[in-house]
């Protein structure tokens, strides 16, 4: 067994994982990088970047068939199931040497290919080599959650680490779980031809401002996906119509299943105990990421057990980073952290939901909003569903929810006010081109600010009064 020594040591090659390897490496640190599976984790291989290309060849299918009213007619797509998966493969293809080994050898780093495992607090090993490092980050991030579900075992079912592989088009796919995995693949197939129906045992979305969510699960059903909320499966079988799925409320009987109930932690196979790292759902940390039992050990990622997305993970590198380079304390927030649901249309949020800053701030919160339809930019494109809702305390944003066209892209204005502790002034004082959807937030900006200025007889009286002396 090969013994090695360095700086750091870094289990998992996803996304906060390689963020670390990366500027550790080339900021003079030796580093180890050990991953067991793929390079890019499971954002560029089962997750983000499969489903957003699916979501491209399914919006291409359902533009043809709804070009709306642009004097251009609707014709039938011919939808080449396997085709799509295609163009998945070649997205995953073009994008997969930015995480690749040979990139991160070049930055210095030791890549070994292989599943790790603590020895002790400071060594990690695998099957040939003995790792012992000052530091070790766990970036191991999560895998699909497949619930106890009697006779799940022993039907074909899909998770996201498989459905991209399907070449097949479903003729009727199920889909067990209505957050936002569940929710998008559901619109996806849909657009492309596949009889949808979604069971989910709460309310689809739930995680999401209820009035947002709303209207994207209302589009949905318009265009033909069954969503069934408030019915856990019971029972799955197999029979010669295809897969059923028992609920309280009644069978749902499909060509396929996916399962999209959740995320676990990748932390069973670490003996984590040998290291005295504690953990339950994820690896104990505290505020800076670090093991609270082992403060050797940081965690980055779904492995820190907070929010689980790709961005997340980045963001957790650049909190880990100057600890374990320079030891600079750094701690991680949440409150400034994005997220979106990429359906049709998209539902993005950052900070407290209307909600939670009701009940963290009382009557000091004032919320603003502002619709698309009152945009010219979505009037033209045809894009005026949606809108922005924004919680307000003291002249500075808490919380910010978009749902409409492009939301992914729009909550970044919000994201940026609320990580800098920017006030709305500062969004109002943009100057942005016109027409664009961003004008959007803007316009919300400026709805706080009217019951001050439009309508109040202060104002009005002030104004009159210097009227009368104005040269």
């Amino acid at each position: 067994m090969e013994k090695i020594k360095c700086d750091v040591c870094i289990i998992g090659a996803g996304s906060g994982g390689l963020s670390v390897a990366a500027g550790a490496a080339q900021m003079g640190a030796n580093v180890v990088l050990i991953e067991g599976g793929k390079m890019g984790g499971d954002c560029l291989n089962y997750g983000c970047v499969p489903s957003k290309a699916l979501i491209a060849s399914a919006a291409k299918a359902y533009g043809m068939g709804h070009p709306g009213a642009f004097g251009v007619a609707a014709v039938q797509p011919q939808v080449d199931y396997a085709a799509a998966k295609d163009h998945i493969g070649r997205v995953i293809e073009t994008i997969a040497p930015v995480d690749s080994q040979e990139r991160f050898e070049g930055f210095g780093v030791r890549v070994l290919r292989a599943f790790a495992r603590f020895k002790d607090e400071k060594t990690v090993v695998t099957d040939e080599h003995e790792v012992t490092a000052r530091r070790i980050v766990i970036a191991t991030g999560s895998a699909p959650l497949v619930p106890p579900i009697e006779g799940l075992d022993q039907v074909t079912y899909h998770t996201n680490e498989t459905i991209f592989d399907l070449r097949e088009k479903p003729r009727h796919l199920l889909i067990i779980g209505g957050g936002n995995i569940g929710m998008e693949m559901a619109q996806a197939h849909r657009r492309l031809g596949c009889e949808v129906t979604v069971i989910e045992g709460g309310t689809a979305l739930g995680k999401d401002d209820p009035e947002a969510a709303a209207l994207v699960k209302a589009r949905m059903q318009e265009e033909g996906v069954v969503l069934v909320e408030g019915q856990q499966a019971n029972r799955v079988t197999n029979g010669p119509e295809g897969i059923t799925v028992e609920t309280p409320g009644g069978s749902h009987t499909g060509s396929h299943l996916l399962v999209a109930v959740g995320r676990r932690v990748n932390v069973d196979k670490l003996d984590l105990d040998r290291a005295g790292v504690a953990h339950d759902r994820g690896i104990k940390v505290d505020d800076r990421l670090r093991s609270t039992t082992n403060k050797r050990v940081f965690a980055v990622g779904d492995a820190a057990g907070r929010l689980q997305f790709t961005h997340v993970a980045g963001y957790h590198a650049g909190v880990v980073i100057p600890q374990i380079m320079f030891g600079l304390p750094s701690k991680a927030k949440q409150n400034h952290i994005p997220w979106c649901t990429y359906t049709d249309p998209e539902l993005a949020h950052v900070g407290l939901t209307e909600e939670q800053a009701k009940k963290k701030h009382g009557d000091k919160v004032t919320v603003v909003r502002f619709r698309y339809d009152e945009n010219d930019r979505a009037v033209a494109t045809g894009k005026t569903d949606g809108f922005v809702k924004v919680s307000v305390v003291k002249g500075k944003p808490v919380g910010a929810t978009i749902v409409g066209a492009e939301a992914g892209e729009l909550i970044s204005m919000w994201s940026l006010a609320i990580a800098n502790g920017l006030k709305m002034r500062a969004i109002s004082n943009t100057v942005l081109p016109y027409p664009t959807l961003s004008e959007i937030n803007k316009r919300a900006a400026g709805a706080y600010f009217s019951p001050l200025l439009f309508g109040n007889d202060n104002v009005k009286r002030v104004v009159r009064l210097i009227q009368k002396y104005l040269p």
